[in-house]
């Protein structure tokens, strides 16, 4: 089969093509890379002339006065360049339904592009789009990525305008004849299968793939030090709920000392933030989420100790009877005990971190994973 695979987060069709090529299948991907984590594209349409001087001084004024990103034309510009070349395929996958991220009205048209030369279209659920974000602010849960937005929504409102956008009449409309033409929507993790648990184009949830083939297990001794690792996006700072690590993180240092060393990161590319996750033995990725996103999961396989997401919900999905990952909540003391438990008692972060590089193996392995995906594309065809 022939798989155009459009857009990226956080590695996950990099993953997925990896698989894909490995069981005899040909896979391109077609991705402005993820801003700063710089994922690497067959059918590169990052802005670079938008991320080089002086433009990119330019271009960062018009944010701060517009709030506009300009660099959209440019990845519009580099895709109308290359975008007759992505026909012919049996499928194509879209990681959202704003996928190029160019403005609206390019975007439209080239998505119909898309689909015009290609046999069928499938969607993915596995970040901000209309129905997820609706779901999150109309309907009971315990906590999500909008939660902070909920509890302050008028100081909040400039903090989560990127999700927010989702929700305005042109986004919508997007979103609607997106959904109107993929043949099903695939959620990837429980924090985007509860949303979409009742629409009509839900084909079931597969978990994110993880490529263990190339994640080395490494659980540094733990005898002199405890490293603990938490890596920033400042463009996700207060969805994931990075002051909440932050604040139990300063009591650690505080209560610990040199028994502890903490590493925290900001906006780092992939590759760096890999080098500095494999030194660690605990990694702090995010509260408001009741299953893990794509860090956490490679951080599991490497056999850290993740806080994360870990909810009841998340538990039973996978009939877990012994822990994998921390279940991190919005709670600082809560973080401080928790982190306090494994600083004292490192024999739990030795069977924590076995436990989790177990899971996802059983759960999460590249090519089972894959295999599911051929599955429901071929039924289509």
């Amino acid at each position: 089969m022939k798989i155009l695979l459009v857009g990226e987060y956080s590695r996950l069709h990099n993953t997925l093509k990896e698989a894909l090529t490995e069981l005899g299948h040909q896979a391109h991907i077609v991705a402005s890379g993820d801003d700063f984590k710089r994922y690497p594209a067959d059918y590169s349409i990052r802005p670079v002339w938008n991320e080089s001087y002086p433009l990119l001084f330019f271009r960062k004024a018009v944010h701060k006065l517009t709030r506009y990103d300009i660099a959209r034309f440019e990845i519009a510009l580099r895709l109308s360049k290359i975008i007759s070349e992505l026909k012919d395929y049996d499928t194509v996958q879209l990681i959202n339904t704003y996928p190029f991220e160019t403005p609206l009205s390019y975007e439209r048209r080239f998505l119909e592009q898309i689909f015009r030369q290609n046999r069928q279209a499938f969607l993915l659920a596995c970040g901000d789009d209309y129905v997820t974000n609706t779901y999150y602010l109309t309907e009971k849960m315990k906590y999500n990525i909008l939660t902070p937005y909920k509890e302050n929504p008028y100081r909040m409102k400039t903090k989560f305008r990127y999700s927010l956008k989702y929700l305005r009449p042109e986004f919508k409309a997007l979103h609607d004849w997106v959904m109107n033409e993929v043949r099903a929507v695939i959620p990837t993790d429980l924090d985007y299968a509860i949303p979409y648990a009742k629409h009509p184009k839900n084909a079931g949830m597969i978990p994110n793939p993880v490529n263990i083939d190339k994640i080395t297990y490494y659980l540094p001794p733990a005898d002199k030090e405890i490293v603990v690792f938490h890596g920033i996006n400042s463009g996700n700072y207060w969805k994931k709920g990075n002051k909440f690590f932050s604040e139990a993180l300063r009591a650690i240092k505080k209560k610990y000392g040199s028994r502890v060393r903490i590493v925290e990161t900001v906006d780092l590319p992939y590759t760096q933030y890999i080098n500095n996750l494999k030194q660690a033995h605990i990694v702090l990725d995010q509260v408001y989420s009741y299953d893990q996103g794509y860090n956490a999961l490679e951080s599991m396989a490497m056999g850290k100790v993740v806080f994360t997401g870990a909810e009841r919900e998340f538990k039973t999905h996978y009939r877990l009877n012994r822990p994998v990952c921390i279940n991190a909540l919005p709670d600082s003391a809560y973080l401080l005990e928790q982190l306090s438990i494994l600083i004292e008692h490192p024999e739990k972060i030795k069977e924590i971190s076995l436990n989790a590089r177990d899971f996802i193996e059983k759960e999460h392995h590249y090519l089972k994973i894959a295999e599911r995906y051929l599955e429901i594309w071929n039924e289509s065809l």
